[in-house]
């Protein structure tokens, strides 16, 4: 932080002013340190961490090379789900709301599939 080696006397001193400007530090020694983007990671293994405690205000600093990795791009794909429709589903639509089977196949077909909403849709 400063050029040149500093002796011990004027190190305390420095601490102790910083102490009273309302400045503490403290060393943490964690076992990784991870950074997540939007397309990749940084990994920092075994990183020197530091936090300096500024009037309740935390800093933190890490000292170390970090291992990027990147992202691998997932595409979730929305497919259609094609439901299988039984002949006993659309009798009993058909007999529930007294339509014509077809009328059933078809709303059963826009309700995919479900029963409930298919007789209620037919009952409006």
């Amino acid at each position: 932080m400063f050029p040149g080696k500093l002796n011990p006397r004027m190190l305390r001193k420095m601490q102790k002013m910083m102490k009273d400007f309302g400045m503490e530090t403290e060393d943490l020694n964690p076992k990784k340190v991870i950074f997540v983007f939007d397309d990749e990671e940084w990994v920092f293994e075994s990183p020197k961490v530091q936090v300096m405690d500024i009037l309740g205000v935390k800093t933190y600093s890490i000292t170390g090379k970090p291992k990027k990795i990147k992202k691998e791009e997932k595409e979730i794909k929305d497919e259609e789900v094609k439901v299988e429709i039984t002949e006993e589903d659309v009798e009993l639509v058909a007999n529930q709301c007294n339509v014509s089977k077809e009328e059933a196949r078809k709303a059963l077909e826009e309700c995919n599939g479900d029963i409930a909403e298919a007789i209620l849709k037919l009952s409006e």
